[in-house]
Parts: structure tokens; sequence; C-alpha cells
């Protein structure tokens, strides 16, 4: 019945995946690629997470 009060997990990883991303931008541009594919690789874990839940929740 009151499901809209209940939170969106996925949505708190999403916000965190583009957190991720957007510091791997700055890494990269700072020159610091090992930085950029370990940020890139932690991005794609909470991706997978996402994914995830949501074949769970369809």
């Amino acid at each position: 019945m009151f499901s809209f009060f209940k939170s969106n997990p996925s949505k708190k990883l999403r916000k965190q995946h583009d957190e991720k991303l957007e510091d791997a931008m700055n890494a990269q541009r700072n020159g610091d690629i090992q930085g950029y594919a370990m940020l890139t690789k932690e991005a794609e874990e909470i991706w997978a997470k996402i994914d995830e839940l949501e074949k769970q929740q369809a």
C-alpha cells in the first residue's frame, strides 16, 4: 500500500557508480592510470550489483 515510502537500493548504487566514474575520469586526466583502472573496476562491480538487483525486482 505504501510502497512509495520504501527506499530504492538501486538508486543509491547508481549514485555511487556515477561518483566512481567521475573520480576515475579525474584520475585519468591527472595521469594516474593505475588509479583510473582501479576506480573503473570498482564502478563495474557496482554496476553488476545494480544489474543483479534489477533482475530480482523484475
